[in-house]
């Protein structure tokens, strides 16, 4: 299946700027200044330590031969500084390592350069991949701050939002994969500029999603095609919003093909989990395939299997969901469907900037299309 990233479900996005990296005074910028020569030097400013203090805008703008408004505006990004200009300013910036007043700079500004992930505490691959993918594509213009919750019901969703909100934070993530967690976030005041993510394509809020829908379906089709006569499904924890349209995925697709329908195995996402729906598969003497809702049930599955004398591919199929770091090494390497979690935060950060700007409304959905990966691990039925 191809993968067409930021694939959305209504409307188009427009990202306005967010901020160059030089807007936090630490990157960027040609030249230098060195020693106490150059455009207005200090003496012996060669370090900021060897001023006796601290060194303040004042100290930059005279190393760099500039007005204190002129260093303003490099470090607020603004864009009526002539590149010359902006270098020899960076380049004073780096030599006297100096840090701007982040307090000062939010009276000025009334902006904190600071946004806010809501998570409930796990250790599990979607959602712990979703929040590396935002922080790093917020990295180079945004400070994150993140709340890891015990659980994501109403009251505690609203206590972080209201510390949030306390703090400055001029938007906010929430990573909510499970039913709960969308529930509660219709409790949010409509005015805080807020994007879920993980929550499924069907949510009635603003938020960002892989298509597990279409995922399912991709790899349920695909050994449907190698000639399956069906394909037993491991499903996760019916609590998570992705393991109900993977499930959705999966009978789409016997429907298409006119397969006949087997029990919905359901899993909690864990390998031992898979390894005990795996012994209860291993009973059928009509098993050719399965899908399973992750990689991690995948490999348990597999476990059990092995136990029985059953061989993958030669003698089961097992297609995963995920892409984890470890697939392409399990035994077989596992054919999988991929989760591009980096394009999930950077159209996370795009979508949360266009509502703080105001520049689209409440309740867009995007939609990031996933990738079947194909390994070894899915064959023809055996006698094929």
């Amino acid at each position: 299946m191809k993968r067409s990233p930021g694939e959305r479900a209504e409307g188009p996005l427009t990202a306005p700027a967010a901020g160059g990296a030089g807007s936090l005074g630490g990157a960027g910028g040609a030249g230098s200044l060195s020693g106490a020569g150059g455009a207005g030097s200090l003496s012996g400013a060669g370090n900021g330590g060897s001023l006796g203090r601290p060194p303040v805008m004042a100290d930059v703008a005279r190393l760099a031969g500039v007005s204190h408004q002129t260093v303003s505006r490099v470090l607020n990004d603004h864009p009526n500084v002539r590149p010359p200009t902006r270098d020899k300013v960076l380049a004073a910036i780096r030599e006297l390592a100096y840090r701007p007043n982040a307090a000062a700079r939010t009276l000025v500004t009334r902006r904190t350069h600071t946004l806010g992930v809501i998570s409930f505490d796990t250790m599990l691959y979607g959602p712990a991949s979703m929040l590396y993918g935002f922080e790093r594509a917020a990295h180079d213009s945004y400070f994150v701050s993140v709340a890891s919750l015990p659980a994501l019901d109403r009251r505690s969703m609203l206590d972080a939002v209201d510390r949030f909100l306390g703090q400055g934070i001029e938007g906010i993530v929430v990573i909510a994969t499970q039913d709960t967690a969308v529930a509660a976030l219709s409790h949010v005041p409509a005015e805080v500029p807020l994007v879920a993510v993980g929550c499924g394509t069907k949510a009635a809020v603003t938020s960002v999603a892989i298509d597990n829908g279409a995922g399912a379906f991709a790899a349920t089709r695909y050994l449907l095609s190698l000639g399956h006569r069906t394909v037993h499904h491991v499903a996760g924890p019916s609590s998570h919003l992705d393991a109900h349209e993977r499930v959705d995925g999966w009978r789409r697709a016997l429907e298409e093909f006119g397969a006949p329908e087997p029990a919905t195995l359901v899993g909690d996402w864990s390998a031992s989990s898979g390894y005990e729906l795996g012994r209860e598969l291993a009973e059928d003497p009509e098993l050719t395939a399965v899908f399973c809702g992750n990689d991690t049930m995948a490999l348990g599955v597999m476990r059990a299997l092995a136990e029985r004398g059953l061989r993958v591919p030669r003698d089961v199929s097992i297609v995963g969901f995920d892409d984890v770091p470890d697939a392409g090494f399990y035994t077989p390497p596992l054919t999988t469907v991929r989760q591009d979690f980096g394009e999930v935060g950077r159209e996370a950060l795009n979508t949360l900037i266009d509502r703080m700007s105001g520049a689209i409304a409440a309740g867009l959905r995007v939609r990031i299309a996933p990738e079947l990966i194909i390994r070894a691990s899915a064959a023809g039925p055996p006698g094929r």
